[in-house]
């Protein structure tokens, strides 16, 4: 057992912890706000090499003093296949080397100088320019990065101090020898804990400096802390796209690697690092030195083997591309006829799919829309996440875009040509139309959630008219006589326009009546547009699925005679 200082405060251990983690958490928010648009360029566009890619992911990490943020990001873009494999992982090792710069910070900062004497300076100066430039967003960030740096530093003292008080009396002889192992361990536990391997980090070296662990502990401990600061990327990769799930292997393997490379070397590094540094009067600079060495040697190590890992991934972690399409999956393009029809049925297929998708942004049941599963879904275990179903319909596009691609090389009569763009025209509104439901989700859920009744009552508003919307073009679909669809149609249209007057006229009262505050207004108006414009395109896209070309002439005829009145009317009501 090590035996407890009775001075020892714990609290104060913890609440060192906890500001440093805070100030942490600041500057990485700060800086993102300051610069995030850089950060994310230069990761996107500076990355098209593996020195490049090594390079950019080093400085990043650097100035957002931040590997996981950097590490989310790079998902982002591969899972938005915008960045290559390779480039990833040379992004993700550069991310490993910049984040040796906070053990560089604290080591030369955190225990050389006085802290007060420049931390609290930092949070009152910080804390005043919050005060005082809240209306400018420059200088509002810039002080909660002044704020950052004065909590991180103010988080160490405490942490310092508590561990001072702690190594007075202490015998470092009565630590059990366990072996270096365990505090591998030790280290991955604590990062993967406090997602944050600058902290754990910090903490080590804040025990290293009060002598409560040798060297060789505080060594061993920071290559656990390199393993830990994965956990935060493979937390990203649940639910996620293969490409993003050979991010966070990568990651995983290019980080375990290094680190028993590093463990089976202890003796050669701490020999080198004597060399250059004594480190029995300067432990913090020497494991700080430690950090950065073993993380180059890391990129040395894996840099000439990054694409063969790279396939070795793909080869584990295939693009398990579902069988999406129904209809057209077993089509010739050469049969036309039979192509064209096909292409329809896909397209009709893929409204569908957007119709479940409005159904799970609103949380409407699914029965009552849907009297079985979309085919997506059929004979699957599980639903889609919201996320997965949105990718999975764009990759249904796609493969709908492909085939009429392939149809229109065919020899086509112009009568054929023209019902091709009419039909591959509804796909479009689909796309556009889902496009606007997803806008709009998280202003949806806002409103859900909201105490303001009339923000409820109109959520309440947006799922009845998604509902008797569905159930419309649903019978619609079902009608034999195109007259009778033609004429469905133009009631469904009239019908979603009526809707969205009586939104506005009732959001208007409310405004006048004070029941809901002019953000709310304006968010309201916003999400309205964006889901009477999602309605409209889907009216449209039945329109040119089922319609014949005459009909849709007379159905946008009928459009443009309707909104020459309403604006007569409009005109009237004004002059009057």
């Amino acid at each position: 057992m090590i035996p407890m200082n009775q001075n020892f405060d714990v609290w104060q251990l913890v609440a060192g912890i906890g500001v440093f983690l805070f100030g942490m958490i600041l500057l990485e928010e700060s800086v993102k706000a300051l610069s995030g648009k850089a950060f994310r360029r230069m990761i996107k566009n500076y990355t098209d090499g593996k020195m490049k890619a090594i390079g950019s992911g080093t400085l990043v990490t650097a100035i957002l003093q931040s590997s996981s943020a950097v590490s989310l990001m790079v998902l982002a873009f591969v899972g938005a296949g915008v960045m290559s494999m390779e480039n990833a992982i040379g992004v993700m090792m550069g991310s490993n080397i910049g984040t040796t710069f906070t053990a560089w910070i604290v080591a030369t900062l955190g225990f050389k100088l006085k802290i007060e004497s420049f931390a609290l300076p930092l949070i009152g100066i910080g804390g005043i320019g919050l005060v005082l430039f809240s209306s400018s967003q420059k200088f509002f960030q810039s002080s909660r990065l002044l704020i950052g740096f004065g909590f991180l530093f103010l988080g160490l003292n405490y942490m310092k101090e508590s561990v001072e008080v702690f190594a007075q009396g202490f015998d470092l002889n009565r630590i059990p020898d366990y072996g270096l192992w365990l505090y591998v361990l030790v280290g991955t536990v604590l990062t993967a804990l406090m997602q944050s391997s600058s902290a754990s980090i910090a903490i080590v070296l804040t025990a290293l400096n009060s002598q409560i662990i040798t060297f060789n502990i505080g060594v061993a401990m920071v290559i656990g802390a390199n393993v830990g600061t994965t956990i935060t990327v493979l937390l990203g990769t649940l639910g996620g796209t293969q490409a993003k799930k050979r991010v966070g292997m990568s990651h995983l393997t290019f980080n375990v690697i290094t680190a028993i490379v590093a463990f089976l070397g202890i003796p050669v590094f701490v020999a080198f690092i004597k060399l250059l540094i004594d480190i029995e009067s300067d432990s913090v600079i020497g494991l700080a030195l430690f950090h950065t060495i073993f993380n180059v040697m890391g990129v040395i190590l894996i840099l000439p083997f990054v694409g063969l890992l790279a396939r070795f991934l793909i080869k584990i972690y295939p693009d398990q591309k579902a069988v999406l399409a129904v209809y057209i999956l077993n089509t010739p393009a050469e049969v036309v006829e039979a192509a064209t029809a096909a292409l329809r049925n896909e397209i009709i297929h893929l409204l569908a799919e957007c119709q479940l998708y409005g159904v799970r942004v609103l949380k409407i049941e699914e029965n009552i829309v849907f009297d079985g599963p979309t085919p997506f879904e059929k004979g699957r275990r599980r639903k889609f996440s919201i996320e997965s179903l949105y990718e999975n319909i764009k990759i249904l596009h796609g493969e709908i875009f492909s085939f009429y691609s392939r149809l229109q090389s065919q020899k086509l009569e112009e009568g054929e040509a023209h019902e091709l763009e009419r039909i591959i025209f509804a796909s479009r509104n689909i796309m556009n139309s889902i496009k606007n439901l997803k806008g709009i989700r998280q202003n949806l859920d806002e409103f859900d959630g909201s105490e303001n009744h009339f923000l409820n009552s109109q959520y309440t508003l947006f799922r009845k008219r998604l509902v008797e919307l569905h159930h419309e073009m649903d019978r619609i679909k079902q009608l034999e006589s195109q007259e009778e669809q033609y004429a469905k149609l133009l009631e469904t249209f009239v019908r979603v326009e009526n809707m969205d007057k009586r939104f506005i006229k009732e959001t208007m009262t409310a405004a006048v009546d004070k029941k809901v505050q002019e953000m709310d207004i304006s968010s309201l108006l916003l999400v309205n547009r964006l889901f009477t414009q999602s309605c409209r395109l889907q009216v449209f896209s039945l329109k040119d699925l089922l319609l014949t070309q005459e009909q849709i002439n007379n159905f946008d005829r009928a459009l443009d005679m309707k909104t020459i009145l309403d604006d007569e009317k409009t005109k009237n009501r004004e002059e009057s």
